[in-house]
């Protein structure tokens, strides 16, 4: 089962455990998505269980890459959690077994392709959320930064220890990192080496919650539950005029990319309901239309 070691590890998670309808790939093992269903119907978690470390594999990639083209098209999932079935990790980075008898050619096309990967999960529409219950080192924690939002667990371990192998962080660590938490702090981390806590990844700015009795997992599902309700079309646009705006050179070019997102939900369904909702009283009901 997709929950098995959580539900052993702790009782916390339990009372936040609703039915969930889940479906496995047949074709990749190593990544199963799930949906949850009732009230929670639009939360989809996403799980790493490839065996022992969860180590950045071809295989592991192209798993990933047939789920990122998955949900792209699937209006149905508003909200997306990363985690981890394999204990004590989240992710421990590349597979070195696998990446020891690549040629140089191979190692670059490969570090390209995983660079590739989690751009494209970075630029899902929806808002995602990686729970960090163990290690999540080298590409493990660039994976992470490729997701919205960073919740951990009392087992969380983060860092960028790829200096000490003589190479760099080279999917995307470099540029996520210092514009995460800032060029000294990035610098300090990359350069040491340093592996963080969830307490002082926190502090660091790495991660946006944690949890150091238990599971991170009932805080990345409460924060995807106080998501879920909120516009789809108006998430999406709005995790465009951030990413797209902070990178687009100066605050008066981000306001350009704002002045864009902020057009995108005028003329939409969802608007019109947010404001007959609001006079009415009630909940909003929205379609993503």
């Amino acid at each position: 089962m997709l929950w098995k070691r959580t539900l052993n590890q702790t009782s916390c998670f339990i009372r936040n455990l609703r039915p969930i309808n889940f479906y496995s790939s047949r074709r990749f093992s190593e990544l199963t998505v799930s949906r949850l269903a009732g009230d929670d119907k639009g939360i989809v978690c996403v799980s790493m269980n490839r065996p022992k470390a969860n180590a950045l594999s071809r295989s592991l990639i192209g798993a990933f890459q047939t789920t990122i083209s998955e949900l792209s098209e699937d209006k149905s999932a508003r909200v997306i959690i990363l985690t981890s079935s394999v204990d004590r990790v989240f992710c421990a980075g590349a597979d070195l077994k696998e990446r020891a008898i690549m040629n140089q050619d191979e190692v670059s096309e490969f570090v390209q392709q995983l660079r590739k990967t989690f751009t494209d999960w970075e630029k899902l529409s929806q808002p995602t959320i990686a729970c960090i219950d163990g290690a999540a080192l080298g590409g493990g924690l660039e994976l992470a930064l490729s997701c919205d939002l960073r919740v951990g667990g009392k087992g969380a371990m983060l860092g960028l220890p790829e200096t000490g192998l003589a190479i760099i962080p080279g999917a995307g660590g470099t540029q996520r990192l210092p514009r995460l938490i800032g060029i000294p702090r990035a610098k300090e981390l990359i350069f040491t080496g340093r592996r963080l806590n969830a307490q002082d990844a926190h502090y660091y700015g790495l991660l946006n919650n944690y949890n150091m009795e238990c599971s991170g997992y009932e805080d990345a599902l409460s924060l995807a539950r106080q998501i879920l309700p909120n516009g789809p079309v108006a998430l999406k646009m709005a995790k465009v005029a951030i990413d797209d705006g902070m990178d687009a050179g100066s605050k008066l070019a981000g306001m350009e990319v704002e002045k864009r997102c902020y057009a995108g939900v005028i003329p939409t369904k969802d608007r019109l309901e947010g404001i007959a909702a609001f006079k009415e009283k009630r909940k909003p009901v929205y379609t993503g239309e």
